[in-house]
């Protein structure tokens, strides 16, 4: 089977990857010309881990290929996936211009049946305007090719992506014929040999499948969340009450970690789209207009918190900040905690200093001019009055906090990811403040 995947960024790439992977023929579209030509000569314009080498071995192998000719990609292939950026609005409605020009323009090439799948977050109901403009292209060349439109969503997690795509929780797939669905149950085939979960569902339920398990995941985040708040008023220890209700069954442990709150391509955007196209729909979904809030309060809170250790008094004093991205192991800093926390710190009249693995170029251009990047943890901490730690990299877990404490002005920590104990700390005479202890 030949397919197509058209839009090379973070779900084009590890989707395309991995289909071809599973020994299917792909062609990575993408308009780009510079993408597309770095791409060719081997270089991969995202971090993730594992995935320059899946491209390496499957480019070498003759199975995955870029190119920005997408007439040629689209009429050799029987699947095609729209898997274009899909960017919140300033209401928090979904830009679908991306969507739309890619349907357009495969309804003027196709030739013959297609299977077109929605690769993208879409709201519920995109699936029905894609076949119109696929209609439209094909009124626009003249071509009267029959096709079917399904929806495929993506759950992949940054970090972890080839697993997620390879070892699933489950595969969803939205289709209103039992042709398409066929065809694209024969495309995931290894992955249902291997026993994983199938959710065949007619269209609208599989798109909104994906908003619901993203919006009740950031629902847990900001629930634990106000936990830690309330912890901190009453003398609680917001860990050990995750702890404790995690073990539910019910429950479970996975997203009930206290922080500075979500953020990245998909939680913030996915929430508030999913709250914008309900509200359209005459159904309200107060629970996730909450978890907005609750998530955009605690940016503002983890501020304050920097402010009081600091002492309320914020003039000359420097901090240094550990963690771009939005959670380890990503480049991602779209929506990043630290984004909006430096930037606020800065009008404030502090001074800072950072250090990411991965993530300061692409860090740079969302930042005030004034921010000094280190080349480590410690020259960035040098001379600090204090050392706020925003995302929990494995290689911040095990700082040396002597070495800190010689080198920092104040021996101050503000762990915002509760990733050191408090006792060790304050044997290392830290002054140590974090979220919800």
């Amino acid at each position: 089977m030949n397919i197509c995947v058209i839009g090379s960024g973070y779900v084009g790439l590890v989707t395309g990857a991995c289909f071809s992977e599973f020994g299917v023929n792909v062609a990575c579209v993408d308009n780009n010309p510079d993408k597309i030509g770095a791409l060719q000569n081997g270089e991969v314009p995202i971090y993730e881990p594992g995935l320059e080498d899946m491209i390496e071995r499957n480019v070498s192998q003759g199975r995955l290929s870029f190119t920005s000719n997408t007439g040629q990609a689209v009429r050799d292939a029987l699947v095609v996936f729209i898997a274009v950026g899909t960017p919140s609005m300033e209401d928090g409605s979904t830009d679908l211009s991306f969507v739309k020009a890619v349907a357009r323009e495969i309804g003027t090439l196709m030739e013959d049946y297609k299977v077109v799948v929605t690769k993208s977050t879409v709201p519920v109901g995109t699936s029905e305007k894609v076949a119109a403009w696929i209609k439209e292209g094909q009124e626009i060349s003249g071509h009267t090719s029959e096709f079917a439109v399904a929806s495929n969503p993506e759950f992949l997690r940054e970090g972890a992506a080839i697993s997620d795509f390879m070892r699933p929780d489950r595969v969803v797939i939205g289709a209103e014929d039992e042709v398409s669905m066929d065809i694209l149950k024969e495309l995931y085939r290894p992955l249902f040999l291997n026993e994983t979960p199938f959710v065949l569902t007619n269209i609208v339920t599989s798109e909104l499948i994906k908003y619901a398990a993203n919006a009740f995941l950031a629902t847990k985040i900001s629930f634990i969340n106000e936990i830690a708040n309330l912890c901190e008023v009453i003398g609680g220890d917001v860990q050990a009450v995750a702890r404790g209700i995690g073990l539910d069954g019910r429950i479970g442990k996975k997203f009930l970690h206290a922080g500075p709150g979500f953020g990245g391509s998909c939680f913030p955007k996915d929430t508030r789209s999913v709250a914008h196209f309900s509200s359209e729909f005459g159904s309200n979904l107060e629970i996730v207009e909450a978890t907005i809030r609750v998530n955009d309060q605690q940016r503002i809170r983890m501020v304050k918190k920097i402010e009081a250790a600091l002492g309320g008094n914020l003039s000359n004093k420097t901090v240094c900040v550990l963690g771009l991205s939005f959670k380890p192991e990503t480049d991602d800093v779209r929506d990043a905690p630290s984004i909006y926390i430096i930037t606020e710190l800065i009008s404030k009249g502090l001074q800072v200093r950072t250090f990411d693995p991965v993530a300061m170029e692409g860090a740079k251009p969302l930042l005030p001019s004034s921010v000094v990047f280190g080349k480590d943890a410690y020259e960035a901490a040098e001379g600090s009055d204090a050392l706020v730690i925003i995302t929990e990299w494995n290689q911040f877990r095990a700082l040396n906090l002597s070495r800190l404490k010689n080198i920092m002005k104040h021996a101050v920590m503000i762990d915002l990811r509760n990733i050191y104990d408090p006792d060790v700390a304050a044997r290392s005479n830290f002054s140590y403040h974090s979220v919800g202890r």
